[in-house]
């Protein structure tokens, strides 16, 4: 699998998170990530709520 994937920008601001990584990462509908700013970088982590 290939770990970067160029993705646009919608116009209400939302980024899809491409098929490929919600499979490896086991991540469905509905499920939580926490968005970081580092830098000029933004990181999307899983979160898993309990």
């Amino acid at each position: 699998m290939e770990n970067e994937e160029l993705v646009k920008i919608t116009s209400g601001g939302t980024v899809s998170i491409p098929k490929q990584f919600r499979k490896f990462l086991e991540m469905q509908k509905g499920d939580y990530v926490k968005i970081v700013l580092e830098g000029d970088h933004l990181i999307v982590k899983r979160v898993i709520i309990s």
